[in-house]
C-alpha cells in the first residue's frame, strides 16, 4: 500500500534549501548569514529511526497508534526541521547539528506535497512543492522542487532540488531520515550542495503547541 508522504520528506527539503539563503550577493547559498543566531538541534545515531528521540509520551502514543491495526500513512500535516550534517568543510562552514530549515508541510494521497518553510522569507519564496513514493516498508523517497529568488529585487536566481529518504514510524506519528539538497542558477550550473537529517511530528486534531 502506497502511502501519501513523498512529499514530506521533499517537502522539507525544497523548504530547506530556500530558507538559509543568504544575502543577494550568495542568494543560492543555503549558509545562514554570518553572525545570525541559529537554533542548534540533537542528531540522530541512526537517522532511519524515527522514534529514537521520541519522549516516552510519544513512545507510548505511537505504540498504542502501531496496536490499533492501521497501517502507518505519511498523508497529513507535519512540523518538520532540517538539522545540517557533513557541510563542515563547504564555505562557509556550517556545523553539524545547525537547525537550516523548520516549518510545516502536508503530504497528500495523490503523491504530491507542499512546504511551508519557516526559514525563509515570503519574498524569497517560502512556499515549496514536491512528489513522492514509497520504497519499502514504511519508507519513501521525496524529490523536492524550489524557487529562489533575490528578496529585495524579486528576481529569480534559480531552482533548488531536494532529495530525501525518510521511515515513518509504526504508529505514524513521527518521521526521520535523510536529505540532499543541491542548488543551481538560472542556467542550471550547481552552486551549492547541502546534507542533513529531517525529522517530523505529525500534527493532528488535538495538537496545541507549534
Amino acid at each position: 500500500m502506497k502511502v501519501t508522504h513523498r512529499a514530506v520528506t521533499t517537502t522539507l527539503s525544497a523548504a530547506v534549501v530556500g530558507m538559509l539563503l543568504v544575502s543577494a550577493a550568495s542568494a543560492c547559498d543555503m549558509a545562514p548569514q554570518p553572525g545570525t543566531p541559529l537554533a542548534m538541534a540533537q542528531l540522530m545515531q541512526n537517522s532511519g529511526n524515527p522514534m529514537e528521540l521520541a519522549t516516552a509520551a510519544n513512545r507510548a502514543r505511537d505504540m498504542r497508534y502501531a496496536a490499533s491495526g492501521k497501517s502507518p500513512s505519511l498523508v497529513g500535516m507535519w512540523s518538520f526541521q532540517f538539522i545540517s550534517q557533513g557541510n563542515t568543510t563547504r564555505t562557509p562552514a556550517i556545523a553539524d547539528g545547525t537547525q537550516i530549515n523548520f516549518g510545516y508541510t502536508q503530504f497528500h494521497s495523490d503523491e504530491t506535497e507542499i512546504l511551508n518553510a519557516g526559514a525563509r522569507s515570503p519574498a524569497q519564496q517560502n512556499f515549496c512543492l514536491g512528489v513522492w513514493t514509497d520504497t519499502g516498508n514504511s519508507t519513501y523517497q521525496v524529490n523536492h522542487f524550489a524557487l529562489n529568488y533575490d528578496a529585495a529585487t524579486g528576481t529569480l536566481l534559480g531552482r533548488i532540488i531536494v532529495i530525501e529518504k525518510i521511515t515513518v514510524s509504526p504508529g505514524g506519528t513521527a518521521l526521520s531520515g535523510t536529505f540532499v539538497e543541491t542548488v543551481f542558477d538560472t542556467k542550471g550550473n550547481q552552486t551549492d550542495h547541502l546534507t542533513g537529517q529531517v525529522t517530523a511530528q505529525r500534527i493532528t486534531v488535538d495538537t496545541t503547541t507549534p
